[in-house]
């Protein structure tokens, strides 16, 4: 059965852009995991597709966006938390993945984790699930300072930390390790930092479409595409 949308025959999808191998723009189309799973769960649902682009600073912000009736789901890397959790309600998992830390290999050849960045500065973007990690290191005395950037500021980031005008980057594993495959100074010294799952998510309490999704996305894994698109997009 169809579940009833916020546009009729349209699944709306939520994402903060650009967050690859999830979701990024090529050439004015979007590409990356969630595009290509969402896109498989609208056909799965008989649904038309639709991208819905979050622009805010903060990323937990993109889950208002729920609430207010601007799209059907957020389909965007989005870690599944206690806090997040009492925004919008998560579909089955598609992802185990954690906290990275890159680093400038020319700068600081000794860091190899985070337990070598005593007196550095840690950057974390607005709204991930990174900033309360930093925020705790910082608390144990174990890096100097957070610098946070706007979610959709990665790139400044990412330039700064190349610069050595800070000590390094803590993000999720498969985003790093996309976006340094043409810095290299930047390198991936460390994973597994934390242990996280992620999800679609879709409006708090809205158990038609999380049902559907749930279902669309199990066909998925069960005729194999879903491995397929984790296979092309995360683990290359």
């Amino acid at each position: 059965m169809t579940p009833s949308t916020v546009t009729p025959g349209v699944l709306r999808v939520g994402s903060a852009l650009p967050d690859p191998p999830f979701e990024f723009l090529e050439a004015d189309a979007p590409r990356g995991f969630d595009i290509e799973l969402t896109q498989a769960i609208a056909a799965e649902l008989g649904l038309e597709w639709r991208l819905s682009a979050y622009a805010g600073a903060d990323f937990n912000g993109i889950f208002d966006g729920l609430a207010s009736g601007n799209y059907d789901c957020v389909a965007s890397g989005a870690t599944i938390t206690p806090e997040r959790e009492k925004l919008a309600s998560f579909c089955t998992p598609y992802l185990r993945s954690g906290q990275s830390l890159v680093c400038n290999v020319e700068a600081t050849p000794h860091v190899k984790s985070i337990d070598d960045l005593k007196g550095m500065i840690l950057g974390v973007q607005h709204g991930n699930t990174s900033e309360p990690v930093a925020q705790r290191l910082k608390e144990e005395g174990r890096i100097a300072e957070i610098r946070t950037y706007a979610y959709h500021d990665i790139g400044v980031m990412l330039d700064d930390l190349a610069a050595g005008k800070i000590g390094g980057v803590m993000k999720l594993a498969p985003v790093m390790r996309w976006l340094i495959k043409d810095r290299p100074r930047l390198r991936l010294v460390q994973e597994g930092i934390t242990d996280e799952t992620l999800g679609v998510a879709v409006r708090l309490g809205d158990s038609a479409v999380l049902d559907a999704i749930n279902k669309a996305q199990a066909r998925l894994q069960a005729s194999g595409a879903l491995q397929r698109l984790a296979q092309k997009w995360l683990l290359t």
